[in-house]
């Protein structure tokens, strides 16, 4: 659309170039008198001048235009990103506490395994000192027989 307006716009300063130089040679061929030459050339440059600064005012116009249309997508691309950054940190957050959640549970049940081998360490060193004394008192008792 950039590239039409563009064109249209060569287009048109060519026109009004192409229009204020035909009369220009208009006026300055035809058989007039100096004076009728010079309140047509002053004429013809009021018009010329009106015509320039309707084309300005037009084209000012349709800059606005476009740049207002630019500024308002412009925004609307800044709100977009705005809302999804938003939503990325969301999930990251739920990720994050997901995870965190999932390490306590970890972290609960290596703590429920440590106790439990501790309490079967016990039970097991409680067992090789019963089965120690027991060999202790078998070896005493084999020892006073023999003696």
């Amino acid at each position: 659309m950039a590239e039409k307006g563009y064109d249209l716009g060569n287009f048109l300063k060519g026109l009004l170039t192409g229009a204020i130089l035909g009369a220009l040679a208009g006026v300055l061929f035809a058989p007039k008198s100096g004076k009728e030459l010079r309140d047509e050339i002053k004429q013809k440059g009021g018009e010329a001048f009106e015509e320039a600064k309707e084309f300005y005012s037009d084209a000012r116009g349709k800059a606005k235009v476009i740049l207002d249309d630019a500024w308002r997508r412009a925004e609307e691309l800044r709100k977009e990103a705005d809302r999804q950054i938003t939503e990325a940190r969301l999930r990251a957050k739920e990720i994050l506490r997901g995870a965190e959640e999932k390490a306590a549970d970890v972290s609960q049940l290596a703590k429920e395994v440590i106790g439990e081998a501790k309490t079967e360490v016990k039970k097991v060193k409680g067992a090789v000192e019963a089965g120690f004394e027991a060999a202790k008192q078998e070896f005493s008792k084999e020892k006073e027989k023999k003696a």
